[in-house]
């Protein structure tokens, strides 16, 4: 009965540490705390060395855990990953994730080298385990911060932070075999990379597309379609992992194919994985601080701080500049981005690989990476936020969203139901603006339900609901929340909305209802305003795109980087002009006459 009783008991310290994990996020969330930082607090209080006493030195189940959860984080972030939008970073998001985690690595090594008292291929592996940026870290505490990042910056972010963790458990696993075995080459290194790196990438394309036409085809009972994405995303992790190819890399890709193609269910499977990605970081986290030994961080302490400075001052922005110095990024965007380098659990999940093995010095790396990532967190964590707007690549936070309800309709995967409360404050509701791919079907007022017709006119307080492509539902957010107050003295300067340059005008159609050929809809913003203004831009150019008004809002390298939508309205407001505004308009007149003479 006793061991029954420690089962229990086990069950019970378990899913308590769990929920207090949980909890403790409202706190984060409140005062500004990282989050992640808060988990890694709990699991170290929890153990043997804190008021828990709970002895945990399990690290083989710790990397059992660590890889699920690490694998289903990469495929809820591919999942998320809309293609179009990083299309135009893959190439120096490429760059950073793999020659930019090397130049990472090589910058710490010599530094490891000398606080640490280490040879070179043990320092390389302390610059290799802390080299890679942790996805659930930057975008938790960007969203927790309420950031909304410039397009360009957001993608390539967040496809570095989707890839380069494949790169980085491969460079670690390449230096632990070296250590053990004491031999390798740079070219025997090389083929293992475009092996693992070219079958994990077959893998994931092939097992996605596998999951997509499984999900279509097979007609599971309600509420199983999300259990069988999340299992299909272990299968092709540990199917890869088998083939010795990269797990990781096939499972991100996987998420990416199934995340960009119509499948059933789609909204309950991102809502389902959203839940589990929370509850494995949470897990992994709290199993991670358990394996944490204060009193041997005492001894390491002090080197390891040096070497997390040296990887935030010095290593990682290196890299980051260089590598993004063929592509055409400001300085303050460089800046940004290497500053945004958050060490998370990749760091620690890849530190306990050499304490799986037997490595000497194990623990040594597990502590430095330890520090590196709590240093990490608190630092450049709580000034995420501060240094995005003091470096201009925060965007204005838009409101809240408002409260969308999404249907799925059996039978068919090319649209779904989309609801919204209408507000008097709306841009549907004071402009009669909808896209053209979306079909208002029916009004609920009164808990009566009613058809468009017989609800006109909308009035505040109804319920509208829309068909609407799965993949496009989120951009009918901006038609059903408040307008912002325009600003005098003339409130349609800045347009009603901003979008990024890197925006096609095809993307701009397909949301305003504009007609544009087929040549122009290749163009993106920032070029439209390169062929038609007959100077360099200037802040507050415009250019007509009919019934639209597009406002140079921000202007990056000599392009325009940031761009304002002026609506077309029912009535025009007569706004008083100022002096200045007055004086350009008798000039202008003025000028005419001459002209016309």
């Amino acid at each position: 009965m006793a061991s029954l009783d420690s089962v229990s008991l086990a069950i019970l310290l378990g899913a308590a540490l769990i929920m207090a994990g949980i909890l403790s996020s409202l706190l984060a969330l409140r005062f500004g705390a990282p989050l992640l930082l808060v988990f890694l607090l709990i699991g170290m209080l929890a153990g043997d060395s804190g008021p828990g006493q709970l002895s945990f030195d399990d690290v083989r189940s710790t990397y059992l855990v660590g890889s699920v959860a690490l694998a289903l984080i990469l495929f809820d972030g591919g999942l998320k990953t809309r293609f179009q939008s990083i299309r135009a970073v893959l190439a120096p998001s490429t760059v950073l994730a793999t020659v930019g985690v090397l130049l990472t690595a090589l910058v710490t090594a010599p530094f490891a080298k000398y606080v640490l008292d280490l040879n070179w291929s043990e320092s390389l592996l302390v610059g290799a385990v802390v080299a890679s940026t942790d996805a659930a870290a930057v975008f938790l505490l960007v969203h927790a911060q309420g950031l909304r990042l410039r397009p360009r910056v957001g993608a390539t972010l967040e496809a570095e932070s989707g890839t380069n963790d494949p790169f980085a458990v491969f460079l670690t696993l390449m230096l632990v075999q070296y250590i053990s075995l004491g031999q390798s080459s740079a070219a025997h290194i090389a083929l293992e990379f475009i092996r693992e790196a070219g079958l994990g990438a077959i893998v994931g394309v092939i097992g996605g597309r596998l999951v997509v036409v499984g999900l279509n085809r097979v007609a599971l009972p309600q509420g199983l379609h999300a259990p069988f994405v999340a299992t299909a995303a272990l299968v092709i992790f540990g199917a890869a992992q088998i083939a010795h190819a990269s797990g990781f890399l096939a499972v991100y890709l996987a998420g990416i194919i199934i995340g960009n193609r119509p499948t059933r269910a789609h909204n309950s499977v991102v809502t389902f994985l959203d839940a589990a990605t929370w509850l494995a970081q949470i897990v992994m986290f709290v199993m991670l601080g358990l394996l944490v030994s204060p009193q041997r961080l005492v001894s390491s302490i002090g080197p390891a701080v040096l070497v997390a400075l040296v990887l935030m001052l010095l290593a990682r922005p290196l890299a980051v500049f260089l590598c993004l110095a063929p592509f055409r990024f400001n300085w303050r965007e460089k800046l940004f981005i290497a500053w945004t380098g958050l060490r998370g659990a990749v760091a620690i999940f890849l530190a306990s690989i050499p304490m799986l093995v037997g490595l000497s010095k194990a623990y040594l790396y597990f502590d430095v990476a330890f520090v590196v990532v709590f240093i990490s967190l608190l630092l450049q964590g709580w000034t995420l936020a501060p240094a995005a707007r003091l470096l201009h690549v925060a965007l204005p936070r838009a409101d809240r969203g408002p409260r969308r309800v999404e249907l799925d309709l059996p039978g068919q995967l090319e649209q779904q139901l989309v609801g919204y409360p209408v507000r008097s404050k709306s841009l549907y509701f004071r402009r009669g603006l909808i896209p053209s791919w979306s079909k208002p079907t029916l009004v609920i007022r009164d808990e009566r339900i009613l058809s468009p017709t017989e609800a006109d006119p909308i009035a505040p307080g109804d319920y509208i609901y829309l068909l609407a492509p799965p993949e496009k539902a989120e951009a009918l957010d901006r038609f059903f929340v408040d307008m912002a107050p325009s600003s005098a003295p003339d409130p349609h300067l800045l347009g009603d909305f901003t979008v990024s340059g890197e925006h096609t005008l095809g993307e701009l159609a397909a949301i305003y209802g504009v007609a544009v050929g087929e040549e122009q809809a290749k163009l993106t913003l920032a070029d439209y305003f390169d062929i038609h203004l007959d100077h360099a831009p200037k802040e507050g150019a415009e250019l007509v795109l009919d019934p639209i008004v597009l406002v140079a809002r921000s202007i990056s390298g000599g392009r325009v980087s940031v761009i304002g939508l002026r609506l077309p309205e029912e009535e025009e407001v007569a706004v008083p002009l100022t002096r200045m505004q007055t004086f350009r308009r008798k000039l202008a007149e003025i000028w005419s006459q001459v002209a016309g003479v």
